[in-house]
């Protein structure tokens, strides 16, 4: 008998069934990844220094926090897309 979680992963699987990746798409994505994390990080290192320097002004603070937000989350978005790409072939 399968439990509530197996049945439940059977029925995902017809829907949308689980792709292979070939060694190469996978060292893309790998590739990708380290890309993306290290301008994330550059982007951190930069943004997080100009943070501490805007010390005692918070509107400036403020401002940078949000740029910050906004880079790491483009960059996330960039990164998906780049992955669904290689993915879909």
């Amino acid at each position: 008998m399968k439990s509530a979680y197996e049945l439940a992963m059977s029925r995902l699987e017809k829907e949308a069934p689980i792709q292979k990746l070939s060694d190469d798409q996978k060292r893309q994505i790998a590739e990708i990844d380290s890309e993306i994390n290290a301008k994330i990080a550059e982007k951190k290192v930069f943004l997080e220094g100009e943070i501490i320097k805007s010390a005692g002004d918070s509107l400036a603070q403020d401002e940078l926090r949000r740029q910050l937000a906004s880079e790491l989350a483009r960059l996330e978005e960039k990164r998906e897309e780049r992955k669904d790409r290689i993915r879909k072939g």
